[in-house]
């Protein structure tokens, strides 16, 4: 077995969400969450096949996202593995529920905007999904004045009162 790292590609901003399935059907299923959770969501969503034609599928609505999603899956080449990149303005809060409900969804990974690599496990039958390193390590403990201000950024954008 070989470990190595893969690196979303992506720009600072933008939020995606990694997680494993089972089935092909995924690419329509995951699709149709999360159209339905967020009308006129913008989205793309590559899914890796492993099995038959061993294919990238591929979704969605927004034509940058869609290329994000193929290219950075492709780099994974991990198994029943799924990526989904959300536009601007878009959120996983607003949609992790949901694909969570999917019936072929076994886990997910991670959903984060932060640097992130994908420890990716090579053995002879294929590649598969190790874990995750997402976003950098603590540097300390949050002081008082570091809750009032997580306090005071969550009213602001309007999830909590």
């Amino acid at each position: 077995m070989q470990l190595t790292t893969v690196r979303i590609e992506k720009p600072d901003t933008t939020n995606f969400i990694l997680g494993q399935t089972h089935f092909i059907k995924t690419v329509e299923d995951v699709h149709e969450a999360l159209v339905n959770a967020v009308p006129g969501i913008k989205f793309g969503l590559a899914f890796c096949e492993a099995s038959g034609k061993c294919l990238v599928r591929w979704s969605g609505t927004d034509e940058a996202m869609i290329e994000l999603a193929r290219r950075n899956a492709l780099a994974l080449g991990a198994g029943h593995t799924f990526i989904v990149f959300l536009a601007d303005g878009f959120f996983p809060v607003i949609v992790l529920n949901a694909v969570k409900a999917v019936p072929e969804v076994c886990r997910i990974f991670c959903a984060t905007a932060n640097p992130t690599e994908v420890i990716v496990a090579a053995t002879e039958l294929g590649r598969g999904v190790a874990g995750v390193v997402d976003g950098s390590a603590p540097k300390g403990v949050e002081a008082e004045a570091d809750i009032a201000w997580r306090k005071g950024f969550l009213r602001p954008i309007g999830y909590k009162m």
